[in-house]
C-alpha cells in the first residue's frame, strides 16, 4: 500500500511540472505564451527544444505512472463479490414509508362488515 501512495505523490508532482512547462511554451496563437518579447524568459531556440522534449518525457512519465497504478489497485483489490454489509433486515409490518400517520385506514375492519347496520339516531327501532 506504501508503494501505491509514494507513486500517487510522483505522479502529482509529475503532473504539476507537466502543466507547469506546458504553460512556459510559447503559444503559437498567442494565447498564454511568456511574455511579448521574441528573447522571452530563457531566449533562443536551445529554450524551446529542452521544453518541447522536457514535455515528452513528463508526458511520457505520466501514463507510465497511470498505468502502474491501475496495475497495483487492480492486484491489490479485495475479490469480486458483493458487499452484504449493508443489506437491511425484513421490515416491520406496519405501513410504509412515507405513508401519512393521520390518514383513515384504507380498509374497513372485517368486524364492521359483518355487525348489522345501527338505525339512525332519533328513527323508531323496527320490531
Amino acid at each position: 500500500m506504501s508503494l501505491f501512495i509514494f507513486l500517487t505523490v510522483v505522479q502529482a508532482l509529475v503532473a504539476a511540472l507537466l502543466v507547469a512547462v506546458i504553460l512556459m511554451q510559447k503559444s503559437e496563437g498567442g494565447g498564454l505564451g511568456v511574455g511579448g518579447s521574441p528573447a522571452g524568459l530563457m531566449s533562443a531556440r536551445g529554450a524551446a527544444d529542452f521544453l518541447t522534449r522536457s514535455t515528452a518525457v513528463l508526458a511520457t512519465l505520466f501514463v507510465v505512472l497511470s498505468i502502474a497504478l491501475a496495475a497495483i489497485a487492480a492486484s491489490t483489490a479485495s475479490g469480486g463479490g458483493l458487499d452484504t454489509s449493508l443489506n437491511r433486515a425484513v421490515a416491520p409490518a406496519g405501513p410504509p414509508v412515507g405513508a401519512d400517520p393521520l390518514a383513515a385506514p384504507a380498509a374497513a375492519p372485517a368486524d364492521a362488515a359483518a355487525a348489522p347496520a345501527a338505525a339512525p339516531q332519533g328513527a323508531p327501532a323496527k320490531q
